[in-house]
């Protein structure tokens, strides 16, 4: 794949600096420039001051210089403007608004966590020893930025433009409503959901097992127990854990492990499943609030009264 991985975003919110430090507790690390950095992926997050939030730009990795012509060509067959260099191309989402470029980069270089060992029916795999996951003190660290989730007001524009412009591939769909489309083999880096009115509904940061992810979320919890949205609970399509927590700007973000991955294109069959379906395997259900965001009629208002 000549795309291989979801680089940065770049978010607008009201109160940069109360949003920024729910970031550094969420255990993202502030860089000098304000940027804020994970474990593994290194400078991926970008928060700057807007009147109401929103989802400003986002980058994206390529291979070579030969994928970013080929990236250029393409968003110009849509009759998109593109700015191009030899190593970079960009262009703007044209439902959403978002910036979008693609670089030429790095790969991100994970080096593999041991397996957590699992005591099950009729095996001890930890031996005689207690669970990794009650004695682990430190503090929670995501390893890397793993997708970002765009409500669009036309969903199947928005969804052309990243898969036949930019070139994500299509890993699952819920007809009419979303797209899970990957730019590293990852099962979704980017997912477009039809939505009243666009706006960014959450980012999603990968940690090592479901114990972090509870060990993170509940460390968010602790004296602020107004940022739970929904979890604990195991996705459906992705079939990755999850636990949603809500930053003051509104935005959700979401601690996730054991994501599937697509190592070999020829051997996925994406699927079109049922939005209930498509939503989770077990856990609680959503609540409204996740599914239609509280805030969603204050957005729409800022945005008619913008045009």
């Amino acid at each position: 794949m000549v795309l291989h991985r979801l680089s940065s975003v770049t978010i607008g919110v009201p109160d940069l600096d109360a949003t920024t430090r729910y970031y550094e507790e969420f255990g993202l690390t502030r860089e000098d420039d304000g940027w804020l950095s994970t474990a593994d992926g290194g400078r991926q997050l970008r928060l700057v001051a807007s009147p109401a939030r929103r989802l400003v730009a986002l980058s994206i990795g390529a291979e070579n210089p030969d994928d970013i012509g080929a990236i250029e060509s393409r968003l110009r067959q849509l009759d998109l403007k593109a700015d191009a260099s030899d190593t970079r191309v960009a262009a703007v989402e044209p439902i959403t608004g978002v910036q979008v470029e693609v670089t030429v980069t790095p790969r991100i270089e994970q080096p593999a966590a041991p397996a957590t060992a699992y005591n099950g029916p009729g095996r001890t795999d930890r031996g005689t020893g207690r669970a990794p996951g009650i004695l682990r003190e430190d503090r929670v660290r995501p390893r890397k930025l793993g997708h970002v989730v765009i409500g669009s007001t036309d969903q199947e524009a928005s969804q052309r433009f990243f898969a036949e412009g930019i070139g994500l591939k299509i890993s699952d769909e819920v007809p009419g409503l979303s797209s899970f489309l990957r730019c590293s083999t990852e099962h979704h880096n980017i997912l477009v959901s039809s939505a009243p009115v666009n706006f960014v509904h959450h980012t999603s940061w990968q940690v090592d097992d479901v114990d972090e992810i509870g060990r993170g979320a509940t460390a968010m919890l602790r004296e602020h127990p107004e940022r739970h949205i929904w979890g604990l609970g195991r996705h459906h399509v992705g079939s990755n854990f999850f636990w949603y927590l809500k930053d003051p700007a509104g935005n959700f973000s979401e601690y996730y492990s054991d994501m599937d991955c697509v190592v070999d294109d020829a051997l996925w069959k994406p699927e079109v499943w049922e939005a209930a379906k498509s939503l989770f395997s077990w856990g609680p259900p959503p609540p409204p609030s996740f599914l239609q965001p509280e805030d969603l009629a204050a957005l729409m208002a800022g945005a008619h009264s913008a045009r």
